[in-house]
């Protein structure tokens, strides 16, 4: 029998305080995250936006323990997934590859080699596909394999996104019905999906089918979820999470919530659609910054859905997709990375990214001038940034 390596990608988080700032830099040191005109000014940006951001990130992680537990559920999913697998005559073996903290995509292709593995899935976490994050766990396995002739040599089936999965559909609705359950008027009870955001140039220029995948499954959860109850509810898309100065997608989470509070919405069912797992975007940024959000403007019942984490409909869903993988027609790892929009990713030229030309040529500018005024100041111990208290 083939010995399949099953191998979930995720995004990673710090798990102790320390971790914070090593991590931070990690994640706006890929290019994905952040694109400049000139790759060389990449990791001082991001050494910069570390220093700078860590001690706001630190606190969030402290208000939920002190660390992320997406580590730990990632793992306990991959168990759960493993075991469901050799349940149905698969004899798989389930890895976990995090792409900006321990354990790293290198750790676990190493244990995958180690266990003399015939074949693997690559099963992202992320339901719905960005160059963010599907796309760059992607490209790091491209430039392992480019390195490694063992590694290289490993046939690879790659499931690209599933936001349409009938398992992962069915799942969400089911969470979503029981929250609609508890309210005090469930037919009125407003179902708010709250997705991760990327730069609106993401879509617009690269390609990226994060925002279409996103729409599509916020429909087919509202039909799953009116079967489940017999009748439909109001719902809203938004997009949290957004960082620096570039236009996101929209409407924003925050300025959606306050909309819903103008307009007298009582009860509101929030829906953290793009996470599978509970992080800092769901404990802290949903449960804490949202919930205080929406309350002082006007909404009085804010209940949040719960992440699928290893909820047993899910894992199902899961061992669906590796089993219907293995059965049918190869998605190679090219084929899972590809935009359908031609864009030169690398090297990355100052044309095809930002919001025009010249703007990007004065955004690398404008990064360096920052990045010297930041140095400056740190030798010298004087500031606005001392003043402000963020150093």
């Amino acid at each position: 029998m083939a010995r399949v390596g099953v191998l979930l990608l995720n995004l990673g988080g710090p798990e102790r305080i320390q971790d914070v700032g090593p991590f931070l830099y990690n994640l706006f040191a890929d290019p994905e995250i952040i694109r400049l005109p000139n790759p060389a000014l990449q990791k001082p940006l991001a050494w910069l936006i570390s220093t700078l951001r860590s001690r706001k990130s630190q606190e969030a992680y402290r208000s939920i323990g002190g660390g992320s537990p997406l580590r730990r559920i990632t793992e306990q999913q991959a168990r759960e997934l493993q075991s469901e697998l050799r349940q149905r005559g698969i004899e798989a073996t389930s890895y976990v590859a995090m792409r900006y903290w321990h354990p790293f995509t290198e750790s676990a292709v190493a244990d995958i080699k180690a266990d003399g593995i015939d074949e693997v899935v690559v099963l992202p976490l992320y339901p719905h596909f960005s160059i963010s994050t599907s796309g760059s766990s992607f490209r790091e396995l491209q430039r392992l394999r480019q390195l490694d002739p063992a590694f290289h040599n490993l046939p690879l089936r790659c499931i690209r996104s599933w936001y349409d999965h009938p398992g992962y559909v069915r799942s969400m609705a089911e969470l979503i019905a029981e929250q609609i359950r508890a309210s005090d008027v469930p037919e009125e009870a407003h179902v708010f999906f709250s997705a991760h955001g990327v730069p609106k140039s993401y879509v617009e220029e690269a390609g990226d089918p994060y925002q279409q995948e996103i729409q599509a499954c916020a429909g087919l959860i509202m039909a799953e979820l009116e079967s489940i109850l017999g009748s439909s509810n109001p719902h809203t898309l938004a997009y949290q999470s957004r960082v620096g100065p570039v236009e996101w997608l929209k409407p924003y989470t925050e300025e959606a919530l306050e909309a819903l509070g103008e307009a007298k919405t009582r009860d509101l069912v929030v829906v953290p659609i793009s996470f599978v797992s509970e992080h800092i975007e769901t404990l802290e940024e949903i449960d804490i910054e949202y919930r205080e959000l929406a309350t002082e403007a006007g909404v009085v019942n804010f209940r949040r859905v719960r992440a699928l984490d290893t909820y047993p409909p899910f894992i199902k869903g899961l061992a669906d997709m590796v089993a219907d993988s293995l059965a049918g027609p190869e998605v190679n790892l090219d084929q899972a990375a590809e935009l359908p929009t031609t864009v030169k990713l690398y090297p990355q030229e100052k044309w095809e990214w930002g919001w025009n030309n010249s703007s990007e040529v004065w955004n690398g500018r404008l990064a360096m001038l920052g990045f010297s005024a930041f140095l400056l100041e740190l030798v010298s111990g004087h500031g606005p940034l001392h003043a402000l208290g963020l150093l």
